[in-house]
């Protein structure tokens, strides 16, 4: 089992950066297919980024491309989520989910993640 942590949220103006980390437990970490998603104000939870066991294959919703990096450093058990050109429509809080996973592969469906943070607020005004 696996315990996450995220961190890095806050009240950013529309163009701007954020960096969001999520911290894992365990020894494990490695093994782990990682992902990010964001519930907006009122809707549904949504795939946002992934990033394979080791970091070799990344995956992107269509929304943050271009925008949006995910990486992972496995020395630290942590992943990482580097948000630039931030808009409104980003305001959201952001969740890291973890998936055990035998090979490099990424998941981009809330169901094949077992595991989740409590989730970090990012705001981002106009």
């Amino acid at each position: 089992q696996v315990q996450l942590v995220e961190s890095g949220g806050g009240l950013v103006q529309a163009g701007g950066s954020l960096r969001l980390s999520c911290a894992a437990s365990g020894r494990t970490f490695s093994s782990y297919t990682m992902g990010w998603f964001r519930r907006p104000p009122g809707k549904e939870r949504e795939f946002v980024a992934t990033v394979s066991r080791g970091g070799s294959r990344t995956n992107y919703a269509d929304s943050v491309k271009g925008r949006f990096t995910i990486s992972r450093d496995n020395a630290k058990n942590t992943v990482y989520l580097q948000m630039n050109s931030l808009k409104p429509e980003d305001t959201a809080i952001y969740y890291c989910a973890a998936a055990a996973a035998t090979y490099e592969t990424t998941r981009s469906r809330e169901y094949e993640y077992p595991y989740w943070g409590q989730g970090t607020q990012v705001t981002v005004s106009s």
